[in-house]
């Protein structure tokens, strides 16, 4: 086949071709690897699949250089989630060092009961998402507290990232101070506050779902962490000074401080706080550095000691020794190091992204499902489907905010609903569904923080999956379709462009 001079639209075979091949490159990988594959062979079913779509895009016109600048840009949409990874790990590092880690599963083991642990996850959570509007700020500082109590009370990892995420994304969702919240808004055209009194109708929904869903499976029965407090106490000096480092995240992230300068703040008050309260660690940790003959590290004073301690956990992460194991396996964590494997996924989905979007695949494939969807419930479904899709295939929370409601907003208009349901659908469907895709940068960051695959908690994020079903239903049900006034309706240009009569759904 000769190559056309200029770019020209992909078949509909053609553009199922490389979301098949993703499709089928992952499934393979996990098949093969497990949990494992997020650690290099998802990169690699990426990268192949996006060579596919460049081989695709350059069939029909597009010149490599085009598609290389395509990926090039969508990775570079990315660079934000990557300092933040880098920051979070950062953190982990400095707050395992310090104790700060050690002192909120402390408390916690003290104050919860395995009874009622992740309705109170998913509660904690949630409010504090709703004050600071952050989902990634949340989980990367009060997540990860949440997640060591989870492991010293002997509890479902999965179902416990589960909570903390559902109680999390409902912030992100429904607060006035959240980005995704606004963006979805914006690019409806509907004002912040009547999009925020629409979504909160399917999330307070969503959240009684999902709590009493936490509180169901909550494990009954005595719960004695005698054995583990003592531990800790005997490891660490356990005090309120602790909290220090996340009062100050919580504090910046209040003020809108941008996340990843809250978060690595964060991190460098953690290594202080260790420096404070505990330098005889930070010596010996790093005097066990095997970055440095014994001879050198013996030679260095003990204020460069502290330092290399420091520069060690943002780098690289604690390395735990206190003789107890579990003690160790829960605080040995952290570094700019871990994220790395993450950081790769981010990147090889995201250059993925920015070929297909070049190819036009998405808009390919998303038109002839607005043609055909004939009644409000198909087109709200349709809708839902392509932000899933998107968040997929592009791996970016907010490409499958915007792109979408681009796509989506005339059809409303013409259909005659008002843009508060095209933004509560896309505000219902594309920030909370990004958590549950492994390679999506959201899925990515959530495992990498918490430590739980995201295909293993996916199943325990109930508001996560419940917004998105609950929209649908409700636009099935006919329940808050509000409409714009007649005259106000698009006008077909012609009956080729026509989807059809709207037929009720009940």
């Amino acid at each position: 086949m000769k190559r056309p001079e200029l770019p020209e639209p992909v078949t509909l075979t053609e553009a199922i071709v490389p979301i098949a091949s993703l499709v089928v490159l992952v499934s393979l990988s996990y098949f093969l690897f497990g949990d494992a594959g997020a650690s290099g062979p998802n990169q690699v079913g990426l990268t192949v699949a996006a060579m596919i779509a460049v081989f695709i895009g350059w069939r029909r016109g597009h010149s490599l250089a085009s598609l290389g600048e395509a990926a090039a840009a969508s990775v570079s949409t990315g660079i934000g989630a990557i300092f933040i990874l880098f920051a979070v790990g950062a953190l982990i590092g400095t707050w395992a060092l310090s104790g700060t880690l050690v002192g909120m599963v402390y408390y916690g083991l003290k104050i919860l009961s395995p009874n009622y642990f992740y309705v109170t996850a998913a509660a904690i959570c949630g409010v504090v998402s709703m004050s600071i509007g952050s989902s990634w700020t949340v989980v990367g500082t009060i997540g990860i507290g949440l997640m060591g109590i989870a492991q010293g009370m002997g509890l479902n990892e999965a179902i416990a990232a589960g909570a903390i995420i559902s109680g999390a994304y409902i912030g992100d969702k429904s607060s006035p101070l959240s980005d995704s919240a606004n963006l979805a808004a914006a690019a409806s055209g509907v004002e912040l506050y009547r999009h925020l009194r629409e979504v909160f109708v399917t999330s307070a929904v969503a959240v009684i779902i999902a709590f009493a869903f936490y509180f169901l499976v909550g494990r009954p029965g005595d719960f004695d962490a005698g054995a583990e407090i003592d531990a800790m106490r005997g490891a660490f000096h356990i005090s309120l000074w602790l909290f220090a480092p996340l009062l100050l995240v919580i504090v910046l992230a209040v003020f809108k401080m941008p996340p990843f300068t809250a978060i690595f703040l964060g991190a460098l008050a953690g290594g202080v706080l260790a420096v404070c309260v505990a330098p005889e660690r930070v010596i010996a940790f790093a005097s066990a550095s095997a970055s440095a003959s014994a001879s050198r590290t013996a030679a260095l004073p003990d204020w460069l000691l502290l330092v290399k301690g420091v520069w060690l956990a943002l780098a690289s992460g604690y390395k735990a020794t206190t003789g107890n194991v579990t003690l160790d396996v829960l605080v040995t964590r952290g570094g700019m190091e871990s994220m790395l494997n993450t950081i790769w996924l981010i990147i090889s989905a995201l250059g993925f992204g920015g070929v297909v979007e070049k190819c036009g695949v998405l808009e390919r494939l998303i038109a002839p499902v607005i043609e055909k969807a004939r009644s409000a419930g198909a087109l709200v479904a349709s809708l839902v489907a392509a932000v899933i899709a998107t968040n997929i295939v592009t791996a970016d929370q907010y490409i499958a905010v915007v792109l979408p409601a681009r796509m989506f907003k005339t059809a409303f208009a013409r259909r005659g609903f008002a843009p508060v349901v095209l933004s509560r659908a896309v505000g219902d469907s594309a920030t909370p569904t990004g958590a549950l895709i492994p390679w999506n940068s959201c899925g990515a960051y959530m495992a990498a923080t918490l430590g739980v695959a995201t295909l293993s908690y996916a199943p325990y994020a109930v508001f996560c999956f419940a917004s998105p079903l609950l929209t649908v239903a409700m636009a099935y049900a006919g329940i808050r379709m509000p409409r714009i006034a007649s005259e106000s309706i698009v006008k077909p240009e012609s009956a080729a462009e026509q989807s059809g009569p709207l037929h009720p759904d009940d």
